[in-house]
């Protein structure tokens, strides 16, 4: 252990880094730079056999910054903390414990049977999605929602060619064509950012947002090549009918995301053409979609193919993997450094990620959407420790 770092009560001995087993998963919780910083604050490093090769990082590469492979993900769950990409799937429920601290994504408003399973274990989960800052920024989602929502009208793109069901229609149109038509909704960092690439691809792109403010700042950068238009009813209703693709990208921070496209849009819509809902993680906000997979992507309802696939950026995994870990490291060190008690009493941001402890929800926007009480989550992380 550096002889700089005091540790806190509570804090971890030991971390484990299993594989992802969401379908077509290949994004990694830690990269060797990570191991290499935890190995240097005294706290050993477990990481599954191979969890890192679909992101193009090797077992040997993480033995080289002193990490320890481990044959099974019994052995890297073992460990005092989890660090993860996805929520644990049903399989990995039986690992959770009452002495484990497990920091990932865990969108519990969208997944109420992780929610029960953390629950009943008594585990301390803190989602990456939920921790966030005094002015309201979500710095975990943040990087994930870039690659998701610059992924978001590639995939629109590919499913809109006619081979793969859609319109046939190219984003940019051609020289006295016109061009696909994409409304985007929420003009968060999903939807800046899609808004952003579909504008890149020439197509003609329209933003919806309630947040005039919001709106103002991307007018200032795009200078008109962006569309934006305050959200309602009526003007959304319009600007779907005549849309080739729909991006979804609402969100309420922990909570589930509202409803804004219902099925009679979704009916009013052209034949083929294309709904990529990136709000998939949190319920949607398009009422005809559910989730999907990498391996199995697209359904098409009323006409219209639907793209609910819920790890996105599992699709690039290392250039996701990457930006992850970036964003992810100096907080897990936090938690693992001072333990979730302390690193939550010195960083409020921290405390907003903690969703679950000792079997009770302490997120109050988790707490609503899934119709139970919230319980403050120092009250309950000191408890554990004293």
């Amino acid at each position: 252990m550096s002889n700089s770092t005091s540790r806190s009560v509570g804090s971890v001995r030991s971390v484990g880094v299993p594989k992802e087993i969401k379908t077509a998963e290949h994004r990694v919780a830690m990269t060797p730079d990570g191991v290499r910083e935890f190995e240097r604050h005294g706290i050993d490093v477990f990481v599954e056999t191979h969890a890192g090769e679909g992101a193009s990082i090797s077992d040997g590469d993480y033995v080289a910054a002193g990490a320890t492979i481990v044959p099974t993900a019994a052995d890297a769950w073992s460990q005092d903390m989890v660090v993860k990409v996805k929520e644990p799937k049903a399989e990995e429920f039986g690992f959770l414990r009452a002495d484990l601290t497990l920091f990932t994504y865990l969108h519990l408003a969208a997944y109420p049977e992780v929610a029960k399973a953390l629950l009943a274990a008594a585990t301390t989960g803190i989602a990456y999605e939920t921790v966030q800052t005094e002015v309201g920024a979500l710095p975990l989602l943040a990087p994930m929602s870039e690659v998701a929502g610059r992924l978001a009208p590639q995939m629109g793109a590919h499913y809109l060619e006619r081979h793969n069901g859609g319109r046939g229609v190219l984003m940019g149109g051609a020289p006295g064509v016109r061009p696909a038509k994409v409304v985007v909704l929420g003009a968060g960092n999903v939807g800046w950012n899609s808004a952003w690439i579909a504008a890149g691809m020439e197509a003609e792109v329209v933003l919806f947002d309630k947040n005039l403010d919001r709106l103002r700042w991307v007018d200032q950068i795009q200078k008109g090549r962006i569309v934006t238009l305050a959200s309602n009813r009526g003007a959304i209703e319009r600007n779907i009918a005549d849309a080739d693709l729909v991006i979804g990208a609402v969100l309420v921070a922990g909570g589930r995301a509202p409803v804004v496209v219902s099925e009679d849009m979704v009916r009013s819509m052209k034949p083929g053409a294309v709904i990529v809902d990136v709000a998939i993680d949190q319920g949607g906000c398009i009422e005809t979609i559910h989730e999907t997979t990498h391996t199995d992507p697209v359904y098409t309802l009323h006409g219209v193919l639907h793209y609910g696939v819920g790890n996105m950026p599992g699709a690039v995994p290392h250039t996701s993997t990457y930006a992850l870990t970036n964003a992810t490291l100096p907080y897990q060190l936090e938690v693992a450094v001072h333990g979730a008690a302390g690193a939550a009493r010195r960083d409020p941001s921290l405390a907003f990620g903690v969703n679950t402890v000792a079997g009770q929800v302490t997120n109050a926007p988790v707490a609503e959407a899934l119709s139970l009480p919230a319980a403050d989550p120092l009250t309950l992380l000191l408890a554990t420790i004293s």
